[in-house]
Parts: C-alpha cells; structure tokens; sequence
C-alpha cells in the first residue's frame, strides 16, 4: 500500500466527517477529524474482526466512549463493510437513520455499546474485559480469545464513573483492556485548562493501569500501531495510551478551538480543510475506488480467523450445547425444575428468597455472574460460588466495592458482550447512584438483572437515609425497564422467570423483613402477567390492590372486611409495566370497570392514580425506629386498608 493511499484512506474519514455533518447541520466534526489515523490504524492493522459477521462471538471489542464523535465510527463501518452504507452516511442523524446523533447498539451493525453520556463507555469497555477474561478461563483460549479497545475523551475522565470503573479495572488487573485517551484539552467550554488539572498518567498509574504517554502521535500511524500492539499484549494490568491530537486538524482557523468539538458547517472552513487534504471542496461524500476496496480488504480479513473459530468450536471436547448456552446466556434444559417454591404460612425475606433463586440456577444458567457493590450478603446477591478474581477469573461473584454507578455501566458491558447474565445488588435508596446506568441499560436493552433490597420505611432504624420512599416510582418512569416487586418468596421465583426470558434488563425490589408466603402466590405464571386476582370473591364491592411486602395488608384487611359482610378482592400488582402490555379484557378482568379500588404501597402515591381511587401510601420522609414500628406509626396495616376500602364505599 502506497503511502499516498493511506493519507487518502485517512482524509477519506475526514472528509466524510465534514461532509455528514454540514448536510445534518448538527454534530460533532472536531473529534472524528483528529482521531481519522487512529481509526484506520484499529481498523486495518491491530481489531479482530469480520465485518461480515458482527455478531462473531470471538470478535474484539471497540467501544467509542467519546460517543459525539459516531462520524468516526460511522465511516470506519461503512468503510470496512459492516452493512452500513454511503447513503446511511448521507442521513447521518436523520429521522428512520442507522446513523444516529450517538451510537446505539442493536441500531447499526458494529456498534458494540450506546454511548454518549460521558465515562459510560469506559465503564462498559470494563465490563467487556471482564467478561473476556471470565469466558476465556471458563472455555479455554481456544474459544474465547480477543480484546477490549476503548477511545475516552477528556470528558469520559472527568465524569465520577470513569474514576470507578478504572480503579475497579486496575484492581482486577484487567489485561487485554486498551484505552485510548484522547488528550484534545478542549472542551465545549474552552480549554481543559478552565476545569481540569489532573495528572492523568499518574492518576491511572495509582490505579495499576500500565500508561504511556505518546505525546504528538495523533498523525503518526506506525507509532501508533506499535503502541497499540505492545498494550494489547499485557495481560495483567489495563492499559491507557495517551495521544496529544488536535481537535478539528487540518481546518484552517478550527484546530484546537472549542468550535471544533461541535459541528463545522462554515463553507470556508470545510474548502479550506479539504483543500489542505488535497481534496475537491465541490465534492461531497467521495470515497475513491481505490480506497474503498483497501479498507474493505481490512474488513474480510477476519473471515478466515472467524472460519477457524467456528472448526475449533465443532472440535472441542466440551459440549456445544453448553458452550451455546453460555455464549448466549440462555439457561439449559429443564431449567425451570430448578426454582424453589415455598409454602403458604412460612416467613421469609424477599431479599433471602433471591438468593435461594440465585443459588438453585448457579448449574442451569451457566451465564449467571452475581455481585453486589459491598452489600453482597445484604442485598441477597451472595452466590455460592467462587469469587472472581484475577488469579481466579472463572468464579462467579463479583465484589464491586463502594461503587454503583460503575457496577451499573460494568454490568451493562458484561451483558452486551454476551456471555455473562449480570446479576447486580444494592440497597434500592442507592438505585439513584447507578440511574444513569440503569437508564442507558434499558435503553441499550442490556440483559442486566438489578436486584434492589430494603424496598421501604421498613428498613427501620437507619432512617430517612436509607428509607427509599420515592426510588420504585422512579425506576418505573424508565421506559423498557420492568420494576418487578414481589409480594413473598413465590413471586420472587417468577420474577426470575421472567429475568431469565426477558430481552433487556428488569429491577427485581426486595424486602428487607421477612414477609409471609401468602396462600396462593405458588401458582404458576401469575407474575408474568404483571397482576392477578390472589383471593376472589363473589361480586367483590372494592379491590384492595398492593405490592410487595404490603400485599399482606390488603389479604388481611380482605378477611376483616369479609368477617363485616364486605366482599372484597385482593390483588397482587408485582409489576405495573408488564399489567399494561396485557390485553385490555385481562385488565377488566382483574379491575372490573365501576369496582372501587384502594391501592397499597409503601412508598409515593404517584402513579396510584391510574389504578387506584385510593391510597395507603406515603408521600413524607421516613423516621428512625424500629422498622415494624415505623410502618405502624404511618399508618401501613391491615386497619389503614380496611378503613381506606370503608371510606371508599361510604
């Protein structure tokens, strides 16, 4: 290859920035433009991977953690032959496009991760080597054998989740992790300088990364790929190359200007930068022959090491049906025999029921990898099982340490590498921690299990602190995220059904106390409809609908009613977003139309209004006591229910 088709292959990049971004009027140039050498570095000289399969189990790992810049990933994709094509480039950020504003996997074909809220990316990229290593020790080197490469912007290092997810990294000694810092020292504000003084190589060296600092090296692509090969082959300590680029090169008047990091759409300034690449500024969106056809060479050459993979599968001494199953994390056959079932009258916690579920699937879902951010053995997340870490990295519970948002974006990396069933836990009035987590899990649809304990006011005497009150409400204004709160141990073991069926990720929101198994509960798929009718009778006069630990409110408020001579129904409501996706005749069935209905939860009233005319909630702040206390003392037993229903049919 001819030097001057490598500038052109790299200016193609460039150009291709430019010019999606002036058609769209909206995006960010700057970036794409510095970073076009990396790009075609990674991905003609050091990625493995077949563009024609982007699935590919085995394949390497690139997440763009710096998400504004998608125009660089975008054209590499389109370059290499991923699918995407130059008229997606056209639409770039357009309405129906495979080119969003950010990249969203499941959307383009080899976009690994969504990105675009800063430091995720890197907390994702985490949790891919993670599960890299995992696999690898669990199938052997002959199976699973790739990397993670990541590229991080000043942004991703200054958000709070990067300073978890690498020390977590650091201290798991995460070999086969590459980032890419690209120190452009420009943010949209202005320089760096405003707001950052880090030493970032010393600050990941305290980490235990392995850095080096390659100072001007943005344009120099052999260094580079040296670089980027030597880091590849650590295999006990992440790496962060740090690279000086500057932002919008080779603009004339942009380079190295906060204007660069968002959309050049100045006429001049795009003549002039093409002019400097030695391109035709009435040209938009070329892309030589010759060009082309070097880039999608690169992008085939996987398909044989891919070809290979696949003979090495067929001949491997372990079951492919297992193998199938923990690449894909589906559970093995007959896995349902598996779930406990509890009897009516014994009393167990929520939180201890989810980790008699956790223990019983360890063998059937091979995937399955549990973990907790320092509440392992509170939060019912404490596997039996071996513990990962680097000398151990077949185990299969995960100490995260003190660090929910990291352990959400971590989690969420795991998942979407494939290979690992993520099962997360903490204290639920934490859930605010990892949100922005949660968020992008969902909207990513991550196959992440949150397990989320100490639901209520009922924690007791830690207090308001540690009472959640507004935090289930919350989780169930995220779209795509179930919010599954069961009413005893029996509703615990279906909402694991649904977690091991479910595309995407749910919240699973556990008792700290223990609760009664309810008469009823152990009939099978009651849960995965969202809400059922637990205890009937005929022409009920009011509904007494409740969740979780409050359910038993309402059953014995039910039976206080019925000693009066009131019919009542009593109906559990573990999930409120699974009831809505059923027919409207099935919910008729369980709120018939015209039957008055009082809706019970310890937590805020929002929401209630759409099923319930009224509530047993709270919308205060809790106290610190004792937790059956602090329950009593706002009003969450079976009298405040019964004289809520009274009221009602007053």
């Amino acid at each position: 290859m001819t030097s001057d088709l490598r500038t052109r292959q790299i200016n193609t990049i460039r150009a291709l920035a430019l010019d999606a971004v002036k058609k769209a009027n909206s995006g960010h140039t700057g970036t794409a433009m510095a970073l076009a050498p990396l790009a075609d570095v990674l991905f003609t000289r050091v990625l493995k991977y077949d563009a024609a399969a982007p699935s590919w189990s085995d394949r390497d790992r690139f997440v763009l953690s710096a998400g504004h810049a998608s125009m660089l990933l975008y054209s590499m994709l389109y370059l290499t032959g991923y699918g995407v094509s130059l008229d997606d480039i056209r639409n770039f950020r357009q309405w129906g496009s495979i080119t969003p504003g950010h990249p969203e996997v499941g959307l383009t074909p080899g976009v690994e991760v969504t990105t675009g809220p800063l430091g995720q990316g890197l907390a994702n990229a985490v949790g891919m080597a993670l599960a890299e290593r995992h696999l690898r020790a669990r199938l052997g080197s002959e199976i699973v054998d790739h990397r993670t490469w990541v590229i991080c912007g000043d942004g991703d290092l200054m958000e709070g989740v990067s300073h978890e997810a690498a020390s977590l990294a650091g201290h798991q000694k995460l070999g086969r992790l590459v980032a890419v810092y690209d120190d452009n020292q420009i943010t949209i504000d202005g320089s760096t300088d405003l707001t950052f003084s880090d030493d970032t190589q010393q600050r990941f060296e305290a980490y235990g990364w392995h850095v080096r600092n390659l100072g001007e090296a943005s344009e120099n692509t052999d260094l580079l790929e040296s670089a980027l090969h030597d880091a590849a082959g650590i295999e006990n300590q992440p790496s962060l190359l740090i690279v000086r680029s500057h932002i919008g090169f080779p603009a004339p008047n942009a380079v190295d200007t906060p204007g660069a990091h968002g959309a050049i759409t100045d006429d001049e300034e795009i003549a002039g930068a093409k002019l400097a690449m030695g391109f035709d500024p009435q040209v938009t969106f070329r892309v030589d022959d010759d060009v082309l056809e070097a880039y999608r060479e690169a992008g085939s050459k996987g398909a044989e090491l891919h070809a290979e993979w696949k003979l090495r599968i067929a001949r491997s001494n372990l079951d492919v049906s297992w193998i199938d199953a923990l690449l894909t994390g589906k559970p093995l056959p007959n896995w349902l025999d598996e779930l406990p079932k509890y009897e009516p009258g014994t009393s167990v916690a929520t939180r201890n029921a989810n980790n008699h579920v956790i223990d019983a699937l360890v063998d059937v879902v091979p995937s399955l990898l549990s973990g907790s951010a320092d509440l392992t053995g509170n939060t019912g997340t404490n596997l039996v099982a071996e513990t990962l870490t680097p000398s151990q990295p077949e185990g299969r519970k995960l100490y995260y340490g003190v660090r929910e948002h990291a352990m959400g974006g971590i989690a969420n990396g795991m998942a979407l590498h494939g290979g690992v069933l993520p099962v997360v836990g903490t204290f639920l009035v934490f859930a605010d921690y990892m949100r922005p987590s949660v968020r992008m899990a969902a909207l990513s649809k991550a196959n992440v299990v949150f397990v989320w304990s100490h639901d209520s006011i009922g924690v007791g005497e830690d207090g308001p602190t540690h009472q959640p009150i507004e935090h289930v409400a919350s989780l169930r204004a995220i779209p795509d995220l179930p919010v599954i709160r069961p009413a005893d141990a029996n509703e615990v073991t279906q909402a694991w059904k649904i977690a091991i069926e479910t595309e995407g990720p749910i919240a699973i929101i556990l008792t700290r106390q223990n609760v009664p198994v309810l008469e009823g509960t152990v009939r099978p798929n009651q849960v995965e409809r969202g809400a059922y009718v637990l205890i009937d009778a005929p022409d009920p006069a009011v509904v007494l609908a409740g969740t979780g630990s409050e359910v038993q409110l309402c059953v014995d408020a039910a039976a206080s009613l019925a000693a009066a001579g009131i019919a009542s129904r009593v109906v559990s409501m573990p999930c409120w977003e699974i009831f809505l996706d059923q027919s409207e005749s099935y919910r008729e069935q369980v709120f018939p139309h015209g039957t008055p209905v009082v809706g019970v939860e310890a937590g805020i009233s929002l929401g209630w209004d759409r099923w319930a005319d009224m509530t047993v909630t709270i919308d205060r702040f809790g106290a610190s006591a004792p937790g059956n206390e602090v329950m009593e003392k706002f009003g969450f037993n079976a009298a405040a229910v019964e004289a809520a229903a009274r009221s009602l049919l007053q």
